[in-house]
C-alpha cells in the first residue's frame, strides 16, 4: 500500500457552459428554505425561540466506519434527498464541498455502494452566495445563470465534476428531535478516480471551514455552533461531531493560524522529540481527515529519520527495504503482530503549538500514533515526506496521528482544541465528560 488517501489540497476550477457535460434546463428554482422539523416536535423549526433553543447547545453525531490500515479511510452514513437514502461519505475536514456521485445522467462513476444519487431539480443559481464559496472567488463567469457549476480536484489526482442542487437532509440531533434540513450538496456526473485513490463511498464529505461545509451551513440556519469534531479509534470506528459535544475546559487549544484561512492549522509550533527539543521549529502543522497519514516537510522529515536511525542503532529490528507497503519499514527476529509489540524501540513525538493563555499546548503523538504493522508483520512510519507531494513547506497531521483523541475545530472562536480520549464510546447527548 504504497499510496494514501490525500484530500489536503484542493483546486477549484471555474467551469462555463461550454465544458459542462450535464444541463439541467431552465426549470424554477427554489431558494434554499429554513430547515423543516419532523413530526417529533412540535413547535416550528424556523420559529426564531426554536432557533435559540436549538443554537443554545444542540448537536449531531455521526458514527464513522473504517481505520487507517488496511481499509485506508474512514466514512459515515448520511441519509439524502426525498424520499431520503442512505450514504456512504468519505470525511474530509480538508475540503468544504459535500458532494455524491450523481445519476444526472453520469458520464464517469467509479462503482457505488449505493444506487446513484438522483438529483432534486431545486438547482443552487450561479449567483448564489453558495456558488460564490464554493468557487472561493466573487469573480466567476455565469453563462447558465439559474445553475452553479463546479469542479474539486484533490492532491492525489482525484476529481468531481458537477452542479450544486439544493436537497434535505435527515438528521437526528442528540436531544431527541429530528429534523429534515435542506441544504446544498454537489451532484457529481463526472468523477476520475485513480486505481489507488479508489474507495467505495459513494461521495466526499466536505467539513472544511468554508461557508459551503455541511456544519457552515448548518451553523447560518441556526441549527448548531460553527464547530465540527471527530474521535477516530484506533481499533477502528469512532464518530464526527458538529456543535458542542464537548467540555472545553479539559481539551487543550490552540489558535487557528491567521495565516491560513483555508483550513485547520495551526503555528508556530516546535517538534519535540523523545521529551527533548529538536531545533525544529517556526512549524506551519494543517490537521486533516483527508490523509490517513502524517507528512512533514523535507527538512523535518530528514531530522526524522536521523533521529530514529539513532535510537534504533543495537535494537533488534532492521530495515525491510524489501516490504513496500510504506516508504519506511523495520522488521524484527519474527513478525510483530500488533505496535505494542514494538513501541518500546520508538519514542514519542510532540508538537508544542502556542497556547490560548500564554502557555504552550502539547500535540503528543506516542509511537502507536505514528506506526503501522503492514500485512507482512513488519513495522512502518506512518510520517511520509510532504515535499514528494507538493506540499513544500507544509507540515500536516493526518488521520493516524489523531486517533484516540478527541479533536474539536471552533470555528466561531478559531481554536483547534483536543484530548485523549475512549473513541470507541459514541456519545447519546451533549453531556459529555472527555
Amino acid at each position: 500500500m504504497k499510496s494514501d488517501k490525500l484530500g489536503f489540497f484542493v483546486v477549484l476550477l471555474l467551469l462555463s457552459s461550454s465544458t459542462c457535460l450535464a444541463w439541467f434546463g431552465s426549470s424554477k428554482h427554489k431558494t434554499s428554505t429554513a430547515s423543516e422539523q419532523s413530526s417529533s416536535s412540535s413547535s416550528s423549526s424556523s420559529s426564531p425561540s426554536f432557533l435559540n433553543r436549538f443554537r443554545s447547545g444542540s448537536s449531531v453525531v455521526f458514527p464513522v466506519h473504517g481505520n487507517v490500515y488496511p481499509v485506508g479511510f474512514y466514512n459515515v452514513t448520511l441519509n439524502i434527498g426525498h424520499p431520503p437514502r442512505p450514504y456512504f461519505l468519505d470525511i474530509d475536514t480538508g475540503s468544504d464541498l459535500t458532494w455524491l456521485q450523481c445519476d444526472a445522467p453520469c458520464s464517469r462513476c467509479s462503482q457505488t455502494p449505493h444506487p446513484l444519487y438522483r438529483p432534486s431539480n431545486d438547482l443552487v443559481p450561479c449567483r448564489h452566495p453558495l456558488c460564490a464559496s464554493v468557487h472561493q472567488t466573487d469573480n466567476y463567469d455565469c453563462e447558465v445563470q439559474h445553475q452553479c457549476d463546479y469542479e474539486v480536484e484533490y492532491a492525489d489526482y482525484y476529481s468531481s465534476l458537477g452542479v450544486l442542487v439544493n436537497d434535505v437532509y435527515v438528521l437526528n440531533f442528540t436531544n431527541g428531535v429530528q429534523l429534515k434540513v435542506r441544504m446544498g450538496l454537489g451532484c457529481g456526473y463526472d468523477q476520475i478516480f485513480p486505481e489507488s485513490s479508489y474507495h467505495p463511498v459513494d461521495g466526499m464529505l466536505g467539513l472544511g471551514r468554508g461557508k459551503s461545509s455541511l456544519v457552515s451551513q448548518l451553523s447560518s440556519q441556526g441549527l448548531v455552533r460553527n464547530v465540527v469534531g471527530h474521535c477516530l479509534s484506533a481499533q477502528g470506528g469512532g464518530y464526527i461531531f458538529f456543535g458542542d459535544v464537548y467540555d472545553s475546559s479539559r481539551l487543550a487549544w490552540t489558535p487557528m493560524s491567521s495565516n491560513d484561512h483555508k483550513h485547520y492549522s495551526a503555528g508556530p509550533a516546535e517538534l519535540i522529540f523523545g521529551g527533548k527539543k529538536t531545533g525544529c521549529g517556526n512549524l506551519l502543522a494543517v490537521f486533516d481527515t483527508g490523509s490517513s497519514y502524517t507528512y512533514f516537510n523535507s527538512n523535518t522529515y530528514q531530522a526524522l529519520i536521523s533521529w530514529l536511525t539513532k535510537e534504533l542503532a543495537g535494537k533488534p529490528i532492521q530495515e525491510a527495504p524489501e516490504d513496500q507497503t510504506l516508504p519506511l519499514c523495520w522488521s524484527g527476529k519474527r513478525p510483530f503482530r500488533s505496535v505494542y509489540d514494538v513501541k518500546k524501540y520508538f519514542k514519542p513525538i510532540a508538537f508544542n503549538f502556542p497556547g490560548c493563555r500564554r502557555t504552550k499546548a502539547q500535540f503528543e503523538i506516542p509511537p502507536e500514533a505514528y506506526l503501522i504493522i503492514s500485512n507482512l508483520g513488519n513495522v512502518c512510519l506512518g510520517i511520509l515526506n510532504g515535499s514528494e507531494v507538493g506540499m513544500e513547506d507544509l507540515n500536516l497531521i493526518g488521520d493516524m496521528s489523531m486517533l484516540d483523541k478527541v479533536m474539536v475545530f471552533d470555528n466561531e472562536k478559531q481554536l483547534i482544541g483536543w484530548a485523549p480520549t475512549d473513541c470507541n464510546r459514541v456519545p447519546k447527548s451533549r453531556d459529555i465528560s472527555i
